[in-house]
């Protein structure tokens, strides 16, 4: 897994996501991972299944979770969810 093959979703329109997720499977690519943390996570399952369902065909799908732990603004140590979801041709 590549890089260039990982989707990192943030606040831009969800479509923007589902676009760059069919761009990287019709270049050859079996794999993308989508990658999320936080508050986007709710947007990088909706991508993962509006590919699923109406873009392309076929695709594997597997889930993992984690929990990362980052420091905020004032300095404090805090925990962040985290989502990455592969789809596999």
């Amino acid at each position: 897994m590549t890089e260039e093959n990982t989707i990192y979703i943030g606040k831009k329109p969800t479509m923007n996501y589902v676009l760059a997720v069919v761009t990287q499977l019709n270049r050859e690519s079996t794999e993308v991972v989508i990658k999320a943390r936080g508050k986007s996570i709710s947007r990088a399952v909706d991508v993962a299944e509006i590919v699923k369902r109406k873009f392309v065909d076929g695709l594997k799908q597997t889930v993992t979770t984690d929990t990362e732990h980052l420091t905020n603004e004032e300095g404090k140590e805090v925990n962040v969810s985290a989502i990455e979801i592969t789809l596999t041709k």
